[in-house]
């Protein structure tokens, strides 16, 4: 079933069709959100608020857009605000290592050690550097549907995958020379 089929069987009553969406969409988000969040139990409070926010505005889902980036863009704005709360709670960041180490990755493009490198380098990047970093290169997302999601212009996202690779390749560079 399509994803506009699934949201059309949910508005008509069937909310056992959400499921399929949860089913289909799960894994990506949370990829995203551990390794934007750096937490496991924090991305899972953002996957529960981004479903449910999903859920209750299906109503509000345009079938002109595609359902994904629809998705994200909630999931999105979730991280960003755990993030916020987290950061004024703790005013550090935490990072759990172990949980971006092992965060699931449907495509493993580095070896091992620059996998672990690119993870840690992410973790010590700005969270909007990491955004844009992320959704470019783990999730294969344009830069149309970057600022279809973040509402950011595609100028300042272009800028931000930019200096996120800039800071990757002279982290890459410093430990090379080592």
């Amino acid at each position: 079933m399509s994803d506009a089929a699934d949201v059309q069987r949910v508005l008509n009553g069937d909310v056992d069709a959400f499921a399929s969406l949860v089913d289909r969409y799960y894994e990506r988000c949370a990829r995203f959100a551990v390794r934007m969040l750096g937490s496991r139990d924090d991305a899972e409070d953002a996957l529960q608020a981004t479903f449910l926010r999903a859920y209750r505005s299906l109503g509000k889902y345009q079938e002109r857009d595609k359902f994904s980036a629809w998705l994200y863009r909630i999931l999105v704005n979730q991280c960003r605000s755990i993030a916020a709360r987290r950061n004024q709670r703790e005013r550090v960041f935490v990072r759990e290592e172990v949980v971006l180490l092992n965060a699931p990755d449907r495509r493993p493009t580095w070896t091992g050690e620059e996998d672990e490198f690119v993870q840690r380098v992410l973790a010590e990047l700005d969270p909007l550097l990491r955004e844009a970093f992320l959704l470019k290169y783990i999730e294969e997302l344009s830069y149309e549907e970057m600022s279809s999601l973040t509402g950011v212009g595609v100028s300042a996202l272009k800028m931000r995958v930019k200096r996120a690779c800039d800071r990757l390749r002279a982290r890459w560079d410093h430990i090379k020379d080592d």
